[in-house]
């Protein structure tokens, strides 16, 4: 599938989210910290899902310094969750909340690089169970309250190897492969009631420590920063989006 691009000249409104509820995964951090706070600049209440229960509080205080929604927080380690872990996190959202627009599939681990044949056995578990895994068993469970909104966006982060084999990328690329087969799956599903729309991003090279973890002698001041590419994230989780589905955009 071809990768689409937002349009060039876009840009959001501060009123774009008023009122949404958006759920994103790996908010403590990185890609996630920086979209976390730009859907709250923008009026959205943000429920803030990671495993480090420090790193969303900071998250937590800078988006209530800034005057923005208050968020919610949600610590969770995805590669221990189990099933029924999504179906308290999905009521609790129904029964605080009320009700949800948005989930911004983001967390993932980078795994080893290395052959195939010889990837650990245990690691490539823990990768699919947490890049993978982890956003069926959440998007199921919050498919319910998705589905009553007038509109609403789930949105798979993506890679540029989950697109394109690339050796030694073992669970890594896989798993963005599967996450992409996710998508498209789900936005056929969806496709008839037109209220809910399924799309993946692929960010590209962004100065994150999973970037860095697997590019060690890569320039981080050569790459964009998180906060540089979170405007397709407001695209596709806002009404202006409303009617695209089942599309893989990449930032550029």
């Amino acid at each position: 599938m071809p990768q689409q691009q937002i349009p060039s000249d876009y840009q959001a409104t501060p009123e774009l989210l008023t009122g949404r509820r958006i759920l994103v995964t790996g908010a403590g951090d990185g890609i996630g910290k920086a979209v976390s706070l730009a859907l709250a600049k923008h009026g959205a209440t943000v429920i803030l899902l990671g495993r480090t229960v420090h790193k969303l509080e900071s998250v937590y205080d800078q988006i209530v310094d800034a005057s923005c929604p208050q968020p919610a927080l949600y610590p969770l380690n995805l590669a221990g969750a189990a099933p029924d872990d999504y179906q308290q996190l999905a009521s609790r959202v129904e029964a605080e909340l009320g009700g949800l627009e948005g989930v911004v599939h983001n967390a993932g681990i980078l795994g080893s690089l290395s052959p195939l044949r010889h990837y650990d056995e245990a690691e490539w578990m823990e990768v699919m169970q947490v890049n993978l895994n982890s956003a069926f068993f959440l998007t199921r469970a919050c498919l319910p309250l998705l589905e009553r909104a007038t509109d609403a966006s789930i949105l798979f982060t993506s890679s540029n190897v989950g697109f394109y084999g690339r050796a030694y990328w073992g669970a890594y690329a896989v798993s963005k492969f599967a996450s992409e087969g996710l998508m498209q799956v789900l936005a056929d599903e969806v496709e008839e009631a037109g209220t809910l729309r399924v799309n993946s991003f692929n960010p590209g090279r962004v100065r994150t420590h999973m970037r860095a973890a697997a590019y060690p002698a890569e320039d981080p001041q050569t790459l964009p920063s998180p906060e540089e590419i979170t405007t397709p994230y407001l695209y596709l989780l806002g009404p202006d989006s409303h009617g695209i589905n089942g599309q893989a955009f990449s930032f550029g």
